[in-house]
């Protein structure tokens, strides 16, 4: 028995918890045993772990084989429980083989072992007001709403995805939306955060870049806090984390991402997710963690079509009050396609100068205006962007552009995109090939080889590649 001389504690419940018929406060042998296994932890996990979870563990009690130790949160204890507690009861039994089990219960406020306080849990009693006080959430834009966003043919799935969680509690967990820059997909996370707030007030939604996650988390470790950040983000009921490809190469934020984003899985708790790119393409993120961000629904943003950019510049001219030409909303949706911030940039240019001059606008002046943008958009023509109008035009994912997949109907569109790249950039027949699956310069080779014999021999698939090569250098 652990118990040595006999003596014996009054028989009470401790903290609220019946744990035995008879309780025993730990004797002098017991509390140096665990002091010797307290540090044990300490050399085993290493000083990271140690910090975050073991440290404020407290020694209790000792009754009928069990030794009882506590912990400030709820959430330590079932962390400790699921990925610690055997090698510590291994460690405790080691040290004297009367102990058969190790029971861990919750005290707010508790001390540990070198008579510290341990960190209560304050998150409980409003995590957004204490994630605002520590500056964990970023500041939503009051003009990224679902009524602003105009919806067409490339960013329809994903559009219906955002607003099918808002109207459904975890429809698909997590929702992955992804996309180049300046597509939409930070609009629609305002737009989803907006509309929770909105329509589910009771519900905690909390927002930020991944940037910001890792900042934060840094901070946290600087500042020997993590187990407050750790609960804030664990205790929201949505989390939206905004170009999570920033966490490349991040070990410990990765590591850390991955644990909060397992722990909210289990509470059925909501999480969002953008990136530009799919989760099996995010270089420098850790396999685990791409494959737990497939679990739900991987909806992406293609570059956008013709008509879906003339309607966002109607959409805007109504916006801005501004009265434009027809023939200068084409003119902008024809020749700015890459970038939709870029897309209104130019339109809000071009109506303040007409504003600022007293002038009117036209084609001319438009041309004037945006000179120096149009130059720009002239020369850059990207990899990326010559892959995403040759799926879409061939109507094939984006995916199979990187993909080993050798079928005709994937192949062709890949030959077509290597050849246009050979054409349009400058980039190295090498440099191209690991754009497309990591492929060998000899594979490009091939495929120019085989795209300007078909030009030379098919006059309808030349129209095509020049159609493709018209849109792509306006």
């Amino acid at each position: 028995m652990l118990e040595s001389g006999g003596k014996k504690s009054a028989v009470v419940p401790l903290y609220g918890h019946a744990l035995a018929p008879e309780t025993f406060d730990p004797t002098p042998e017991i509390k140096a045993l665990w002091g010797k296994v307290y540090e044990q932890m300490r050399e085993e996990f290493g000083e990271a772990i140690f910090r975050s979870w073991l440290k404020p563990m407290s020694l209790q009690a000792a009754y009928h084989g069990t030794l009882e130790v506590s912990v400030p949160t709820r959430f330590m204890k079932d962390w400790i429980q699921n990925h610690y507690v055997a090698r510590i009861l291994e460690l405790c039994a080691a040290e004297n083989a009367d102990i058969k089990r190790l029971e861990i219960v919750v005290v707010h406020g508790s001390v540990d072992s070198q008579g510290g306080t341990a960190v209560a849990s304050p998150v409980k009693a409003n995590v957004n007001e204490l994630a605002e006080k520590l500056d964990l959430s970023s500041p939503l834009d009051p003009r990224f709403t679902f009524e602003t966003f105009v919806v067409g043919k490339s960013n329809a799935l994903a559009h219906a995805a955002a607003s099918r969680v808002v109207e459904c509690n975890v429809p698909f967990n997590p929702l992955f939306i992804y996309g180049g820059v300046g597509l939409g997909k930070t609009h629609l996370m305002h737009a989803i955060a907006w509309e929770l707030k909105e329509k589910r007030p009771e519900k905690t939604v909390m927002y930020l870049s991944a940037e910001k996650f890792m900042y934060q988390f840094v901070r946290a470790i600087r500042a020997q806090d993590t187990m407050t950040f750790k609960e804030i983000f664990r205790s929201v009921d949505v989390l939206m984390i905004d170009d999570i490809q920033f966490i490349a190469g991040k070990d410990s934020t990765q590591e850390e991402f991955f644990h909060t984003f397992n722990a909210l899985v289990d509470q059925n708790k909501q999480i969002i997710i953008s990136a530009d790119r799919p989760p099996s393409e995010l270089q420098g993120i850790d396999e685990r963690l791409r494959s737990r961000m497939s679990w739900g629904l991987v909806a992406d943003i293609h570059t956008s079509t013709y008509d879906l950019r003339l309607g966002i510049l109607k959409a805007r001219c109504g916006h801005l009050s501004a009265s434009v030409p027809e023939s200068v909303l084409e003119f902008l949706a024809l020749k700015i396609t890459t970038n939709i911030r870029e897309l209104e940039g130019a339109l809000n240019r071009i109506v303040a100068h007409a504003e600022v001059t007293k002038s009117d606008i036209t084609l001319e002046s438009t041309l004037e205006v945006l000179q120096d943008l149009l130059r720009s958009s002239d020369r850059r023509v990207t990899i990326d962007e010559i892959q995403r109008q040759v799926a879409e035009h061939y109507n094939i994912r984006l995916a199979d552009m990187h993909s080993a997949r050798r079928a005709r109907n994937v192949a062709r569109p890949r030959q077509v995109a290597m050849y246009l790249a050979k054409q349009l950039t400058p980039r190295s027949l090498p440099e191209i090939g690991r754009k497309f699956g990591g492929r060998d310069h000899t594979t490009v080779m091939h495929a120019v080889k085989k795209i300007e014999e078909l030009i030379a021999e098919d006059p309808s698939f030349l129209q095509d590649v020049e159609t493709l090569r018209r849109g792509l250098t306006g």
